[in-house]
């Protein structure tokens, strides 16, 4: 079982209405927009599982280790398409501080072809994460067992250093 169920088990209900709701968005973006959004969210919130469980999605999905680092560690120099820095530091700003989005936050995205039901999309994917890393922080989920081995690999990047 997934740490992150394991931390709903109490309330399956609230996993599953998760779920359909992290589908009903995800259905929305192609998969690496949506993972560098909740990759930048997660990074932003400190939150090492989450930091892991994406990057691990995003190495599945073909990128390398060295380049989930590369983002992890600045992703303004990780190589990105200006495009996805551009929603990277949108879904930063959400999770660190959404009160300060303005309208050259948004005119800078439309500025690169999005329009604005992916705007929306991306920002639900970045409020969606705020939900569940502070859920799995807060009840201690951890890396499961076939992330265990990225983890190790990011270590030195995540908040807490070594891996657990």
């Amino acid at each position: 079982m997934p740490d992150h169920a394991r931390v709903f088990s109490l309330r399956p209900e609230v996993l599953r209405a998760w779920r359909a709701l992290q589908g009903s968005i995800r259905g929305n973006l192609p998969l690496r927009r949506y993972e560098l959004v909740t990759l930048a969210a997660a990074r932003a919130l400190d939150s090492r599982y989450c930091q892991v469980a994406h990057g691990a999605v995003l190495v599945k999905t073909g990128m390398s280790v060295e380049q989930v680092r590369a983002i992890l560690a600045d992703f303004h120099e990780a190589g990105l398409e200006p495009m996805e820095v551009a929603i990277m530091d949108y879904a930063r700003k959400i999770a660190v501080s959404a009160h300060e989005i303005g309208s050259s936050d948004i005119e800078r995205l439309r500025a690169f072809g999005l329009q604005d039901v992916e705007i929306l999309d991306i920002a639900l994917t970045a409020t969606m994460r705020c939900f569940a890393s502070k859920t799995f922080d807060a009840l201690g989920a951890g890396p499961d067992e076939e992330q265990r081995a990225l983890e190790e690999q990011l270590a030195d990047l995540l908040p807490g250093g070594t891996a657990r």
